[in-house]
């Protein structure tokens, strides 16, 4: 099995175009292009993910003026974005046709693969008790990784093969809670990844 995106190079950087963050302040927010195939007989949907391997583990320290974020801080997975019961039909997903723009507060409503549920992101936790950004983020909502942030963030977008149609998830479901449910289904998994900075000196 094997995926692809016309939207970024494997293991290369992600376009603004894509990310919820920008050198200018909020970036296109647009969902990339991906593609899969040769998925495994007996497939009956997919789950997708993106999650960010590279989130700062103390947040106290984000935007910071003056400050900087190192590189060796410890690290845990930041969620953008999680998409169950595709169905087996769908092997491609295009570029902006489930998130396009920003939506403070989160999407009001949901666009995607018809029969596709797509759950909570991280953003619900990151801008929760921001008053103008706090919400209950579902869909996609691209890299926004701190400014002042040394590590070069890495985004896997991550595609299941199941043998289900349907994941026993609630309406208002995370990735934790797939990942859970799909335990035991998985026929096949394929990953690309791509890198985000708004910090002219990660990775150096």
């Amino acid at each position: 099995m094997h995926i692809r995106s016309d939207s970024f190079e494997r293991g290369q950087a992600i376009p603004s175009e894509f990310a919820l963050g920008a050198p200018q302040g909020f970036g296109g927010n647009r969902n990339p292009h991906l593609a899969w195939g040769d998925a495994p007989a007996g497939t009956r949907s997919f789950v997708l993910v993106c999650i960010d391997a590279d989130a700062p583990t103390v947040p106290e320290m984000a935007g910071q003026d003056g400050v900087e974020i190192p590189s060796d801080q410890p690290r845990a997975d930041f969620v953008h974005w999680v998409m169950v019961d595709i169905p087996a039909s769908i092997t491609s997903i295009q570029a902006g046709s489930c998130s396009e723009g920003l939506s403070k507060g989160g999407k009001r409503e949901l666009q995607g693969p018809a029969g596709a549920r797509q759950g909570r992101n991280d953003y619900t936790g990151w801008f929760a008790g921001d008053a103008d950004m706090g919400g209950t983020y579902r869909g996609y909502d691209g890299p926004y990784p701190p400014p002042n942030d040394l590590r070069l963030h890495r985004y896997f977008f991550r595609v299941f093969a199941l043998d289900v149609d349907r994941l026993e998830v609630g309406d208002d479901f995370t990735a934790a809670d797939a990942f859970a449910a799909m335990h035991g289904h998985v026929l096949a998994e394929a990953s690309i990844h791509g890198t985000y900075s708004l910090n002219r000196n990660a990775g150096a």
